[in-house]
């Protein structure tokens, strides 16, 4: 790794230097093991430690397929399936490996007895397959985390509808939270050049899932002067949904869980904000009851901030604990996208306010590659900033997780893997000193 690291670093570097770096037999990945999926059975989701199940261990570089790129990672980060994959919820990540092992000789490269996982990446391409022709050695890039096939028709309108549709480092092995990273070629997108390693890998997944569910045509469709009642604002969704919200011409109502969170949401440009936690909306009676009354308060507060309007695009992704107040509070005709279900993948609502009021719910996943490249410009562009509060080394992960985990975080908390130290990267420094506030402002935030 010393030799491709140099040949990155080098500042005469040439697409020569890396494609002449020799590939090292093995390389350092952080997993999960398949003879470990059972080692939280009894436990409740919050008392499951990702320090526990995460491993940093040297694993084989991957065989490299038509169409496919070895890249070496720069910088990584942790999302919430990250967290999901570290705890082996709703199933251990085995079974999606497994099942895409029967798909052909190439899918079998996955189903191995551990995981490398890591749906973000920023780095620069060392290898391409056969039939590659956009990237080539040396080209420095950031990850989608879109993998598919698209054999089959019904992917070619959207490929977010392509039977075999699967989250890279989630769904299949070989993820970013490595030394290198295997990657479909239509995964690959420029870097921003203004941004460092680390602030360039962070962006990757929120943010083209939080473009595709509010901006998008197959999402919400945000347009000018809508209301966005965004859960969770300063979190690593709801940061980059209430960007695109203010970047877009709409009003976000920023819902927060505390006073930190809440002036995190004011550096963003957010007025309108609600602190949850300080105004003590409880929308559960108990674990079985909603409250009603909760909703109407809720959409009564909504009002306030508004000049008297209802929302019309409720940003969901907590899922149980606060559907049942999105569909209530939505106004008549609007629309309560989620692509997520922290809280609790059973949802309750009344049914009245929805199809009384003509309201739509929408179900949004990721991004496929037009939207997640439209996403990324819009970073390389500095329109849209990076949320990146802490970076962890690689060896950290297991911490890194946990953070995540039990909600200690704030944005996104970025991973080194190869790069050797914060702030390298950076190649448009005028751009970067036009937004350097913007970029900075979730540094050092946390709960």
């Amino acid at each position: 790794m010393k030799e491709i690291l140099d040949a990155i670093l080098a500042p005469d570097s040439s697409a020569a230097d890396v494609a002449a770096a020799r590939l090292p037999e093995a390389y350092r990945a952080v997993t999960v093991r398949k003879d470990e999926a059972e080692m939280f059975a009894g436990l409740a989701s919050r008392d499951k430690d990702p320090r526990a199940s995460l491993h940093l261990e040297e694993v084989p570089v991957p065989e490299l397929g038509p169409g496919e790129a070895l890249v070496a990672v720069m910088a990584s980060s942790v999302n919430y399936n990250s967290v999901w994959t570290s705890i082996f919820e709703p199933v251990p990540t085995f079974a999606f490996l497994e099942r895409y092992g029967r798909t052909s000789p190439l899918g079998k490269r996955h189903d191995l007895p551990y995981h490398v996982i890591g749906s973000d990446l920023s780095g620069v391409v060392l290898r391409t397959g056969p039939g590659v022709n956009r990237w080539k050695p040396g080209d420095r890039v950031v990850a989608h985390c879109l993998s598919v096939e698209l054999e089959s028709a019904d992917g070619h309108n959207d490929t977010m509808l392509d039977p075999e549709q699967r989250i890279w480092g989630f769904e299949t092995n070989f993820g970013g939270l490595a030394e290198i990273a295997l990657v479909k070629s239509n995964q690959l997108m420029p870097k921003p050049e203004h941004l460092t390693w680390e602030e360039a890998a962070a962006p990757g997944l929120v943010n083209s899932t939080a473009y595709r569910q509010l901006v998008s045509r197959n999402g919400a469709g945000m347009k000018q002067g809508d209301n966005v009642l965004v859960w969770g604002a300063s979190g690593g969704l709801g940061s980059y949904a209430t960007q695109f919200a203010l970047a877009g011409g709409a009003t976000p109502v920023c819902v927060v869980s505390s006073p930190h969170k809440a002036e995190i949401c004011r550096k963003m440009g957010a007025e309108a904000i609600i602190d949850r936690e300080a105004e003590g909306f409880r929308f559960w009676r108990d674990e079985h009851r909603q409250d009603p009354r909760e909703w109407k308060r809720f959409g009564a507060r909504i009002r306030e901030l508004t000049g008297g309007e209802d929302v019309d695009i409720v940003f969901e992704h907590p899922g149980r604990e606060t559907f049942g107040a999105s569909v209530y509070v939505t106004r008549k005709g609007g629309t309560i996208v989620t692509c997520a279900s922290t809280s609790g993948y059973t949802h309750e609502y009344d049914n009245r306010y929805l199809w009384m009021s003509l309201k739509r719910i929408v179900g949004s996943h990721f991004a496929n590659y037009r939207e997640a490249w439209e996403a990324n410009r819009l970073v390389a562009k500095g329109r849209i900033h990076p949320t990146l509060s802490r970076t962890y080394a690689l060896a950290d992960t297991g911490q890194a997780a946990y953070d995540v985990h039990r909600n200690l975080h704030q944005g996104k908390v970025g991973v080194l893997a190869l790069a050797p130290a914060e702030g390298l990267g950076v190649t448009d420094p005028e751009l970067r000193a036009r937004h350097l506030p913007a970029i900075n402002r979730f540094r050092g935030a946390a709960s």
